[in-house]
C-alpha cells in the first residue's frame, strides 16, 4: 500500500470517528430529552373551573367588589362634603352669617338693657324666629321663660345680685 492510500484510509476512518461522535451525541440528547419529559396534563388554573380553593376564590372576589363599593361610597361623600362647605363659604352664606350674628348681638345688648340696664323694665316678651322669651323680674330673681313652636317651654332663674364678674 501506497502512502497515499494509507492517508486516505486514515481520513476516512477520521470521518467516519467524526460521524459517529456525532451520531452518538444527537442520540444522547435525543434520549435525555425524553427522559425529562413528562406527559401533558391540562389543568385549570382558576378556582372557579378546578374547584380547589373555590370558597377562599369567591371571598377573595367578595371582598375586592365590597371594598371598591365602600371606596365609591366614601369619594360620594366626600364630594357632597366639599361641595356643602363650598355652598357655606361663598361670599353671600358668610354676609348673612355675619348680618345674623350682628343681630343676635344687638338683640342680646337689648334684653341686658331692659334687665339690668339704667332703667329696667319688670317683665317683658320678645318674639325671635317661632320661639317666644318672656322675662319678669320678681323679689330679686329674673325668670326667662323661653317656648318654642312645638310648645315646649325652658324657665330659667336667675339671682339679680348674687353674681358678679
Amino acid at each position: 500500500m501506497t502512502k497515499e492510500k494509507i492517508k486516505e484510509e486514515a481520513e476516512k476512518q477520521l470521518l467516519f470517528r467524526i460521524i459517529a461522535l456525532i451520531g452518538v451525541v444527537l442520540f444522547l440528547g435525543i434520549f435525555i430529552t425524553n427522559v425529562k419529559a413528562d406527559t401533558i396534563t391540562f389543568k385549570f388554573k382558576n378556582p372557579s373551573f378546578s374547584g380547589v380553593n373555590t370558597s377562599s376564590h369567591y371571598l377573595t372576589i367578595e371582598n375586592q367588589e365590597f371594598n371598591r363599593k365602600m371606596t365609591i361610597k366614601a369619594e360620594i361623600k366626600a364630594l357632597q362634603d366639599e361641595i356643602e362647605r363650598d355652598k357655606e363659604n361663598t361670599t353671600l352664606a358668610r354676609f348673612i352669617r355675619n348680618l345674623e350674628s350682628r343681630i343676635y348681638a344687638q338683640l342680646s345688648r337689648q334684653l341686658v338693657e331692659n334687665l339690668f340696664g339704667e332703667t329696667p323694665s319688670d317683665s317683658g316678651t320678645l318674639e325671635l324666629e317661632g320661639n317666644t322669651i318672656e322675662y319678669s323680674i320678681v323679689d330679686g330673681i329674673i325668670t326667662l321663660t323661653i317656648t318654642d313652636p312645638d310648645g315646649n317651654i325652658t324657665t330659667i332663674q336667675l339671682p339679680v345680685g348674687d353674681f358678679s364678674f
